[in-house]
């Protein structure tokens, strides 16, 4: 591949997916020029200032409303704020020339093809030879796009298509033009792995490419059993979300979140351009979807769609459903099933499909009618829109959020005897399945030497999926490489002498079993010689925090000595991480919560993915963090202390993080926390993850690793430092800011970061600040109102104020 360097990106269009795109470049550290067309005409405020059409601030008004808008925009779309001055913004009309100035052009202007086609026109202007080009659009054919262009401009011509929000969808498809040289789609599809963190797909050329052509088909076909079966929103969404692995917004409250009107606009741009596909009438709007698109009733940006907020007669807010029989809201729908009853207790996705899609109930025949119709599907557009399966299920479950594809869903749930049952309902696969099965094949996909492997239709043989040759992929090391187990946990070898702790607790929430299998794997990588330990796992959290039932049992019984020695011995494990004789790194990945925070904290290093939302967030429960967070959190700011000189706004800082319980929403943020030390560093494509992780382990032990040894040179500060924070969480109370209790929690806090009552600043040791936090979360278990919060998150899954 070609050496190319990407340092400065122009992105033509700032609407929502323009501005987002150019705020993912920022996030990793790329130059952006943002351009977006002249305003026609003055606003009402620009006219009372005596502005005309010619000052700047009128020409950039419409791409810089559109950034700051993005910018404030929930969810944020960059890491940090900071990012956000990378991006520099203009006009078509007076900045188009600064694209020279950029490495790639990317278009993200109105879906219409004559507009797309008039600013190539401009950009063929003043694009240097050489630059990447790309379109942003969802299914305009390329071939269309490159009509009328320059050699130099067809050869360095692709699609790009990011799904919105491009911060968190992992989707980027790729998609060639007849014309375009394959080292330009091999090096996009190699950045935007490595570099934009994404699932990036090899499309062809053919209507709405991989993901929306089946995730599409997916939900029209869902609507359309919906409203045969007579299935409430409310039912659905229960059927489609999170029980599947699939997003919380599920069907209904997806469309609405994206726009009735969206889809429907996809569906029947579908039905024009697909007159030889044999499933095209499902793409007919059925009555549930054209009734409401008839009302204007598109979602979130119309008020109300399938759900609509409204409030009691208390002033409450609610959320009402639409009847879909009646056309009229009215509240929620509880979803009862005998299938959903019985897989409650399967935490483990891959064991509850196959239970669910079996059920002999309403929901059961649910699953089985959508899942055979899309099956079907999917396997009709091979070799249609991709010559290989794997890439419909990357594209489905990167775009739309699925924790599992099509294919390997079917797997699951065993293909032969799922064909037979297909033919029964009268949804006969592709050919080509039933040729797969002659041949001795007998599912989509294998692991074999801890490589994840599919079958390859054209050679009739299983090939290992393109891309993944250097991931770890503990799944596929499952059969193999694993060196010990319990419950709550699972020790790997990765290679290279590397051990990896994978848990598999509820949420990863640290549990006895987990706690064990932290201790085995520090013991047994020290006492055989491997070369370190990384504890992560491909799971959607890293650890959501300790075992709250277990504690609430003991505090709820007043079983004071045991609560004590359950504190004792997380901490004991939290600092085994810390002394160790080798190196330890965490690989942390979605929620890093409470314990989850204080473990990755006591590690040597966190190999963080970018979107890992980091807190010490147990003041929510009533408690102060105890299993060294806030003897951690206290050391490291004693460590950023200059000459000596206390840095009182540093300290408060930290003591806020812990009182407000704020939590760091990107890697960038936990940086600045102080929950990232400066060896730690930030993956982007979370897949590489665990690979990235032991490379770091590897480093630490080439690097000549030395144990720790514990500190006693932090530096507290007595009761000065107690006196000024008192002041500040008596203002608090008074200000409404804070309950009694929560001043309470602050309190003990309070005591714990300053050292106690110490007469004067004074250096500790972390056993000191150690024993501090265990007396303090000892006498919160002991107060009604911290039981009654834990009761809550527990019991109802929301905190509590009180």
């Amino acid at each position: 591949m070609k050496n190319r360097t990407i340092k400065k990106v122009a992105v033509l269009g700032s609407g929502v997916m323009g501005s987002r795109i150019a705020c993912h470049f920022a996030n990793i550290g790329v130059e952006v020029v943002l351009l977006d067309i002249v305003p026609r005409e003055l606003t009402e405020k620009e006219q009372k200032a005596g502005l005309t059409l010619e000052h700047k601030s009128v020409r950039n008004r419409i791409v810089n409303d559109a950034l700051t808008t993005a910018i404030k925009s929930k969810p944020s779309p960059v890491f940090d704020k900071k990012v956000a001055g990378l991006i520099t913004t203009g006009n078509f009309d007076d900045d188009m020339k600064r694209i020279s100035e950029c490495d790639w052009v990317i278009e993200v202007v109105v879906e219409k093809l004559e507009i797309k086609k008039i600013v190539f026109e401009q950009v063929e202007k003043f694009r240097k030879p050489g630059t990447l080009i790309t379109s942003n659009t969802s299914g305009i054919p390329m071939k269309f796009m490159v009509e009328g262009r320059s050699d130099d401009f067809r050869k360095h011509f692709c699609g790009s298509h990011f799904f919105n929000p491009p911060r968190y969808l992992r989707l980027l498809e790729i998609i060639p033009a007849p014309e375009t040289d394959p080292e330009i789609v091999d090096f996009l599809m190699h950045y935007g792995d490595k570099f934009l963190g994404k699932e990036t797909v090899l499309c062809k050329d053919t209507p709405a490419f991989i993901a929306n052509r089946i995730g599409v088909y997916s939900m029209m076909s869902a609507m359309k059993v919906v409203e045969e079966m007579g299935l409430t929103v409310g039912e659905v969404d229960k059927l489609t979300g999170p029980v599947l692995g699939r997003p919380k917004s599920a069907t209904f409250r997806t469309t609405d979140v994206v726009g009735l009107d969206t889809m429907v606009n996809v569906a029947n741009n579908l039905y024009a351009g697909l007159p030889e596909d044999e499933s095209r009438d499902a793409f007919k709007l059925p009555g549930i979807v054209k009734e409401v698109y008839d009302k204007g009733w598109w979602g979130d940006k119309s008020k109300q769609g399938y759900y609509k907020k409204s409030k009691d007669e208390n002033g409450k807010k609610v959320i009402l459903e639409l009847d879909l029989k009646t056309m009229e809201y009215g509240d929620k729908t509880r979803a009862k099933f005998k299938a959903l009853e019985a897989t409650k207790e399967i935490d483990n996705l891959k064991k509850r499909i196959p239970v669910l899609v079996n059920f002999e109930d309403k929901a059961g025949e649910f699953y089985r009618k959508t899942f055979y119709d899309v099956f079907r599907y999917c396997s009709n557009r091979i070799p249609e829109i991709s010559d290989e399966t794997y890439r419909l299920d990357q594209a489905v479950c990167a775009g739309f959020g699925w924790e599992i594809g099509p294919f390997e869903t079917w797997d699951l749930l065993g293909v032969k005897e799922t064909v037979a049952k297909m033919e029964a309902a009268d949804q006969k696969p592709a050919e080509w399945v039933y040729e797969m099965l002659e041949s001795g094949a007998e599912n989509f996909y294998k692991s074999e030497n801890g490589k994840r492997l599919y079958y390859d239709i054209s050679s009739k043989s299983y090939k290992v999926i393109p891309g993944t040759e250097d991931l770890i992929l503990l799944d596929s090391l499952r059969a193999t490489n694993v060196v010990w187990g319990n419950a709550g946990a699972t020790l790997f070898d990765i290679g290279d002498g590397v051990l990896n702790l994978e848990f598999h607790s509820k949420m990863n929430s640290l549990g006895p079993e987990v706690i064990e299998g932290i201790h085995t794997a520090i013991s047994k990588a020290e006492e055989e010689g491997w070369n370190g330990l990384v504890i992560g796992n491909e799971g959607q959290q890293f650890s959501a925090g300790a075992n709250l039932a277990m504690l609430f049992m003991y505090a709820g019984e007043q079983e004071w000595d045991e609560v004590n020695m359950m504190i004792a011995q997380f901490q004991k494990t939290m600092m085994r991480a810390r002394y160790s004789s080798i190196p330890v790194v965490a690989a942390t990945s979605g929620l890093a919560l409470g314990g989850g925070c204080e473990l990755s904290m006591h590690c040597d290093a966190i190999q963080a993915h970018a979107e890992t939302y980091m807190g010490l967030v147990e003041v929510g429960v009533g408690l102060i963090p105890a299993g060294g967070g806030t003897k951690e959190l206290t050391l490291r700011v004693s460590d950023s202390y200059k000459n000596g000189d206390v840095e009182f706004n540093a300290l408060q800082d930290a003591f806020m993080a812990i009182a407000t319980a704020k939590v760091a929403t990107s890697a960038n943020e936990m940086r600045e926390m102080r929950f990232m030390n400066d060896i730690s560093e930030v993956t982007l494509n979370r897949s590489r993850l665990i690979a990235d992780a032991k490379r770091k382990v590897l480093e630490l032990q080439a690097a000549g690793y030395q144990q720790q040894a514990e500190r006693k040179d932090i530096k507290v500060q007595g009761r000065a430092g107690m006196a000024l924070f008192e002041a500040g969480v008596t203002g608090m109370q008074y200000g409404h800011w804070a309950s009694e209790h929560d001043a309470k929690i602050a309190r003990k806090l309070n005591y714990v970061m300053n050292g106690g009552d110490l007469s004067q600043p004074t250096l500790v040791s972390e056993q000191y600040l150690l024993d501090l936090e265990r007396e303090a979360f000892l006498s919160l278990c002991g107060e009604k109102k911290t039981l009654e919060r834990i009761h809550s998150i527990l019991f109802k899954g929301k905190p509590l104020r009180n």
